[in-house]
């Protein structure tokens, strides 16, 4: 080529014969200058890797001398080796540091120069409200750096829809997010992944809100419980479940209930579209202990309790899981009761007889006084006493224990037969007062007819 040496066939170079004045009329100083690049201090330059050292990177910028990169001025990372950012023969860019330190050198910075190039990308992105991406390079208090030409913050709490509480598998994700604020005074730049992530989802949550509706049952993991209850993830939304869904039984916590990580089965119980909430139920996939409790007795039947606590008006006494009903002071003995103390005590075990069951309002009035005069036992007792203490209709005949009681239950009725010498008929006594269901008007003022065992 024209200009230029020559290889001959072993491969050896042979330079061009100079034979004219090839300067052309210039001195050698002004050709040398001529070759020279020229920049100040803050200029961006670019060139070519011509070493890389452990600790430096040296670029050739066509200056009278290569240019050094310190290895902290090569990656916006934290004590990197400068073979895993540059490579010999790469052509990059850098930014002017001192033209000439005290020993000579000019000084470069890989890092700056990709820091001022990707400000102004950041800030035109910022603009137009758009997106940016890069891979997560660390874990730092109260978030994690992502790699976005330059340190961008993303905070604990906006790497998800909920706040993540292990961070760490993080570290090398390539992660999106919004720019939320951006100070380039202060070098500070937040991203939202969140924001990111609420935005590109909304289209799915609505979708998904539409498609869901009241009375459908769908399964879930609980996500978080909080004091009035617990949050389910039905699989990209998160539901309620109140406090007061959560069992029928009274529930002190929601922890007492269900654990982060529990999979449930619940109902839907409301949708609202516009606030993007969801109410559900877990107790209305279980079946209903009161119901249950009606559906297997009936007005009549002779049930085993425990009392549970007693009030001016009467005695509650457990009948069953989650289920008390009321003995109205008029119904505790034949006799005149003046205090509910006088016949019975809390923790006592007895016999009382169903008397009313108002589904309904989940009130249940019993008789301690009727029970005495005996009557049809209610079907899970029977086995405990054999059919030979029952007629054909199953009322209670009488005690025909040939073995000492097994039960609870036997023991009561033998502690009942030995007091009143195995007679069923109560003594006479004075007018007992009125033995109209306990929920009524019927009982004195000072009685709270409509008291629960709550009050």
């Amino acid at each position: 080529m024209t200009g230029m040496g020559s290889f001959d066939e072993a491969g050896t170079y042979t330079p061009r014969a100079i034979v004219a004045d090839d300067l052309a009329g210039m001195s050698l100083e002004d050709a040398i200058a001529g070759t020279i690049v020229n920049f100040e201090d803050g200029d961006i330059v670019s060139g070519t890797v011509v070493k890389v050292d452990k600790d430096e990177v040296l670029l050739d910028i066509g200056f009278k001398s290569e240019g050094v990169i310190p290895s902290r001025e090569l990656s916006i990372r934290h004590d990197v080796d400068p073979s895993e950012i540059v490579s010999m023969g790469d052509h990059i860019e850098a930014l002017v540091l001192q033209k000439e330190d005290k020993e000579g050198r000019l000084i470069l910075s890989k890092k700056r120069a990709q820091y001022e190039r990707a400000w102004g990308t950041i800030e035109e992105i910022k603009g137009r409200d758009g997106v940016v991406a890069g891979p997560v390079i660390e874990v730092v208090k109260g978030g994690l750096i992502l790699d976005i030409g330059l340190r961008g913050f993303l905070p604990a709490s906006l790497v998800e829809l909920r706040r993540v509480r292990d961070l760490q598998p993080y570290v090398g994700r390539n992660l999106e997010a919004k720019i939320i604020e951006l100070d380039k005074n202060r070098n500070n730049v937040v991203l939202s992944r969140r924001a990111w992530l609420e935005e590109t989802q909304k289209e799915q949550r609505d979708e998904f809100l539409t498609n869901l509706k009241p009375g459908e049952v769908r399964h879930g993991v609980v996500s978080s419980v909080v004091n009035f209850g617990a949050f389910v993830d039905l699989g990209g939304m998160d539901g309620l479940i109140h406090v007061s869904e959560l069992s029928w039984k009274h529930v002190d916590h929601p922890s007492s209930v269900v654990a982060v990580g529990d999979e449930v089965e619940v109902r839907v119980l409301d949708v609202d579209l516009s606030r993007e909430r969801i109410s559900l139920s877990l107790k209305a996939t279980q079946q209903d202990p009161w119901q249950e409790f009606a559906d297997a007795h009936r007005v009549g039947e002779l049930v085993y309790g425990r009392v549970t606590k007693l009030v001016p008006f009467g005695a509650f006494v457990q009948v069953g899981e989650g289920i008390e009903g009321l003995v109205h002071i008029s119904e505790m003995a034949a006799h005149h009761v003046d205090l509910p103390e006088q016949v019975v005590t809390p923790g006592e075990e007895l016999w009382v007889k169903i008397i009313d069951i108002d589904l309904q309002r989940r009130r249940i009035s019993l008789s301690i006084k009727q029970a005495a005069e005996g009557g049809e036992v209610a079907a899970e007792y029977r086995e405990a006493f054999g059919e030979h203490t029952y007629d054909e209709q199953g009322n209670y005949v009488g005690p025909a224990f040939e073995f000492e009681p097994e039960s609870e239950a036997q023991a009561a009725w033998a502690e009942y037969l030995e007091k009143t010498g195995g007679d069923a008929e109560p003594e006479p006594s004075a007018p007992a007062a009125s033995s109209e269901p306990v929920w009524t008007s019927e009982a004195p003022a000072e009685e709270a007819p409509e008291a629960t065992p709550e009050d």
